[in-house]
């Protein structure tokens, strides 16, 4: 007994030293993936139709775009198979871009500390679903790939409050609307490529010893992301 608490010691204080370091972490970066005051000024003094400048901007905010990252790493925990992968990839891209762009198109303005609550709660509940506590729960749960496209029409809501952050020309909304998501999902590419490579060493080392604590950290970044976005929405209004 002695001999197993000295191990286990260790392991559980490095595992909440990690969570620790990521939680500063969010907080100290919480809005590094907003669109920037210099990008901004650029943007806002271009006219027409503009396709490369506002397809960077997607790939851009995309890649920095943790919150989106964070759950991404999470739909893809467990897949192996390449046709899983495209599936549940798919889903999450079909269900950002019809929010993203109905939202934009129709003028649909919203705030988006409430849409980067939920999607901070997205990351949550799925790192929630990982480590089987839905299934502890009732054995009859949303199916995983509804869950994730009903996901994907949250995070396409926050992408759209980024755009909308900016003065986009009417003239061309269109193709740099669309340039936008098209840089979106070259940045979700560029992402998942690196998610699955760090995934695939986690498997090398042995999954099954390796699987819960990922999924603690992204479970605890998922709740300070709403936390921290919830109390901005409260008391700076």
């Amino acid at each position: 007994m002695k001999g197993n608490s000295t191990e286990v010691g260790p392991r559980h204080a490095l595992v909440t030293l990690m969570v620790a370091v990521w939680v500063l972490s969010l907080a100290m970066q919480s809005y590094s993936h907003d669109v920037g005051s210099s990008e901004r000024v650029f943007l806002e003094t271009l006219t027409g139709a503009q396709p490369f400048p506002y397809m960077y901007l997607g790939a851009k905010h995309m890649v920095t775009g943790y919150d989106h990252l964070l759950y991404l790493v999470g739909v893809v925990f467990f897949l192996v198979r390449p046709r899983d992968v495209l599936l549940y990839v798919s889903l999450f891209a079909v269900g950002h871009s019809i929010t993203l762009v109905s939202a934009v198109l129709a003028g649909i303005e919203l705030d988006g500390r409430p849409v980067d609550e939920l999607i901070g709660l997205s990351v949550a509940y799925k790192a929630i679903e990982n480590l089987g506590g839905f299934r502890a729960c009732s054995s009859r749960w949303l199916d995983p790939r509804i869950a994730v496209f009903c996901f994907g029409l949250i995070h396409g809501l926050g992408l759209a409050t980024r755009l909308q952050s900016i003065a986009v020309d009417e003239d061309g909304l269109l193709t740099n609307l669309v340039a936008f998501n098209v840089g979106v999902e070259i940045g979700q590419i560029l992402a998942l490529f690196f998610a699955l490579l760090l995934l695939s060493l986690l498997r090398r080392m042995g999954l099954k010893q390796a699987t819960e604590w990922p999924n603690i950290l992204l479970m605890a970044a998922g709740f300070v992301l709403f936390a921290i976005h919830g109390y901005d929405y409260l008391f700076n209004p």
